[in-house]
């Protein structure tokens, strides 16, 4: 019990404890500083340059391209031919 009162008191003598809220850093690590490396850019900003695109701009651009692959690729083995209409009138 005497510990107890003993480390009540060495709290309530640590001046940072009697700091209002309000004044109190809450998010040290948080903050966006300290970048590392080169910041990313919108891709149209800089469209030869994939290595600086944000990641959902690369994202989206890569399905882009791989979705246009197969489909092109689709067309070209399937004769990229759809049904002929019949003639009716004969």
């Amino acid at each position: 019990m005497a510990s107890f009162a003993r480390r009540a008191m060495s709290l309530a003598q640590i001046p940072s404890a009697r700091v209002p809220a309000s004044v109190c850093q809450r998010r040290g690590l948080a903050g966006a500083a300290d970048h590392h490396g080169s910041t990313k850019v919108d891709f149209w900003k800089q469209p030869t340059n994939p290595g600086n695109w944000k990641e959902e701009h690369f994202v989206l651009i890569s399905l882009s391209g791989w979705g246009l692959l197969f489909y092109s690729g689709y067309k070209l083995f399937t004769g990229g031919k759809g049904e002929k209409p019949v003639d009716a009138a004969q």
